[in-house]
């Protein structure tokens, strides 16, 4: 087996939110691109910043290693793969040929700050859940593992991606509180404050891969929109759709509600590449705070 290493892929970090179009293979000249001409692989378009993705095209059904595990790429050689919130800013990967060739590749994302708020003084039970609680949780989280495994070979992301509701934005991806002292789990994902019964639709086309009433994200619906790219939507008051169902991007899949633990009726709409949890704002290139208004 063969292998070469190449240092191919830097984005200017200003530059991080353009998306990077090409028609083949062949080199692109893109403001804020700096690409060798033999280059391995191209990105066709993403966010390669902390909590976003991009669609590489590399050989026809190479074999792509990252983050422990590989993906093969598609007849056109396109491939996805995305980067965590805390992911360091040079990134390596492996592309193995067809034939056997293996080229060490690594691609440059942009670091990105989050709000960290500390409260003291809690009680305790309004920190830590009880052992009850906890062992629903735990029961939770292995249904949803379970669904971020699945590698669907249809690539629905190619039609885009909308907000899954009307609404007012009420938290962001990566915050963090620290909680008496101790850190607690970032905000994975985008909220969406509106009214209890107003339409939840698909923000993106794909399949229902999971359909649970959980402990902490209430009525929870998982879509698939394949080559490991899925979204989550929580705390619906209301479901439409049932496992293994297709819905198409902006279709009434629920209803937005307060299930779950939840202080108001809002959508929390998470985003994951497998189990690399991602920013949904990103997917549709736009820059979000709390109280900006936005809509399907």
């Amino acid at each position: 087996m063969k292998k070469r290493i190449l240092n191919t892929f830097f984005l200017v970090p200003k530059m991080m939110k353009a998306w990077v179009m090409m028609v083949s293979l062949s080199f692109v000249a893109t403001v804020g691109l700096v690409q060798a001409k033999d280059s391995p692989f191209h990105m066709i378009k993403g966010n390669a910043e902390q909590g976003g993705f991009v669609v590489l095209a590399v050989e026809p059904y190479a074999k792509v290693d990252y983050k422990k595990k590989q993906v093969i790429a598609d007849s056109d050689g396109h491939v996805i793969i995305a980067f965590g919130r805390d992911d360091k800013p040079e990134q390596h990967f492996k592309i193995i040929s067809i034939t056997g060739e293996v080229t060490l590749a690594t691609i440059q994302i942009a670091k990105r700050h989050y709000n960290v708020q500390e409260i003291n003084g809690l009680p305790k039970n309004k920190v830590s859940p009880d052992t009850k609680t906890r062992d629903k949780i735990w029961i939770d989280i292995k249904k949803a593992r379970k669904a971020r495994k699945i590698n669907l070979a249809t690539p629905y992301f190619e039609n885009g991606f909308s907000w899954p509701a009307k609404g007012i934005i009420s938290g962001v991806y990566g915050s963090q509180r620290v909680l008496n002292g101790k850190p607690r789990r970032p905000h994975f994902g985008v909220d969406v404050a509106a009214p209890k019964g107003a339409p939840l639709l698909a923000p993106a086309d794909g399949e229902i891969t999971l359909v649970e009433n959980m402990e902490l994200s209430g009525h929870t619906v998982m879509i698939d929109h394949g080559y490991g790219l899925r979204s989550t939507v929580m705390h619906l008051s209301k479901v439409n759709v049932k496992k293994g169902d297709k819905v198409k991007r902006g279709e009434q899949i629920g209803e937005v509600g307060m299930t779950g633990r939840a202080t108001g009726p809002h959508v929390h709409w998470g985003m994951s590449w497998f189990n690399v949890r991602l920013d949904p704002a990103l997917s549709i290139q736009q820059n979000t705070k709390p109280g900006d208004k936005v809509s399907p």
